[in-house]
């Protein structure tokens, strides 16, 4: 409950988590039919990157300013300006600012809401009180958004399977609880046992690297098919108490988007300056895993 976004907003991480988020809402608008959004741990919705909690850790000048930068430059390849184009457009558009830095960004719930057309339906669950009222503000009178005040653990049990019987599930918890990696793991599968066939995102910070490799392997040992892990890092492994990079596991993942990460990842790492760390895609689970 003490985990305030609004410090991180923008940052690195951030960028990473919603570039492919972005790629998975255009994939879902291709077909007709409509679908669900839920979001486990939704926050606030979107972020002043003017205020005074983005302006004290500057994180946000590392991430998206940096990106929209080298995007106006022109120094993204074509492959990875086509991949992150969707996410770029929404940056922009919640911010109203068509060029230069942008001074708010859009979290998961915002960044969402821009792919819905009219019959699908976005779920957002998040436990903080303030943050939940603050997330009810900014949709009210949204009727294809829903707010909810619960634990995003419990909003698998309650909202799953959706009625659309097609959409994503986005699991970002703030993993301030030493529980929270075997939780990820437990309510995974049990919404893929309750839902299947829909797509899921579980985002994980790259702190110890030996925990990503144990998160992998009792994702492996789980039996879900069609795993796929992508994660991108900016320092080496050799400290533990710093955010080297991020991850993103990919359940039921749409067709060839591992190709296309595999384009994306490596220009946004270069994109972003880092000299460190790499971007890396691969197969946990399933009839592709190397």
């Amino acid at each position: 409950m003490n985990y305030r976004h609004a410090f991180h907003a923008g940052n690195p991480a951030d960028v990473m988590k919603h570039a492919i988020l972005a790629l998975l809402m255009t994939r879902l608008t291709a077909k007709p039919a409509p679908f669900a959004v839920l979001d486990t741990h939704a926050g606030i919705g979107r972020y002043d990157l003017t205020g005074d909690e983005a302006t004290r850790t500057g994180e946000s000048a590392l991430g998206i300013q940096r990106l929209l930068q080298a995007a106006e430059a022109g120094t993204l390849d074509a492959a990875a300006a086509e991949a992150l184009a969707p996410y770029l457009d929404a940056v922009r558009a919640a911010a109203g600012q068509p060029a230069g830095p942008v001074s708010a960004y859009p979290g998961s719930p915002c960044l969402a809401r821009t792919f819905l057309r009219e019959n699908d339906r976005l779920i957002l669950a998040e436990l903080h009180p303030e943050d939940a009222q603050t997330l009810k503000g900014v949709f009210r009178g949204d009727r294809q958004v829903a707010v909810h005040h619960m634990d995003g653990w419990t909003a698998l049990k309650a909202h799953l399977p959706p009625k659309e019987k097609r959409g994503l599930v986005l699991i970002d918890p703030p993993f301030e609880a030493a529980d929270d990696f075997d939780r990820l793991v437990a309510g995974l599968a049990l919404a893929h046992s309750r839902w299947p066939t829909g797509i899921y995102a579980l985002w994980y910070p790259i702190k110890d690297r030996a925990v990503s490799w144990r998160l992998h392997q009792r994702l492996e040992d789980s039996g879900i098919p069609k795993i796929l892990a992508s994660e991108l890092t900016w320092n080496d492994d050799a400290r533990m108490d710093r955010l080297n990079g991020s991850g993103m596991i990919l359940v039921n993942p749409p067709w060839q988007l591992d190709e296309t990460l595999g384009q994306m990842l490596p220009a946004l790492h270069e994109a972003l300056g880092f000299t460190q760390g790499i971007a890396h895609v691969e197969w946990v689970a399933g009839e592709h895993i190397a």
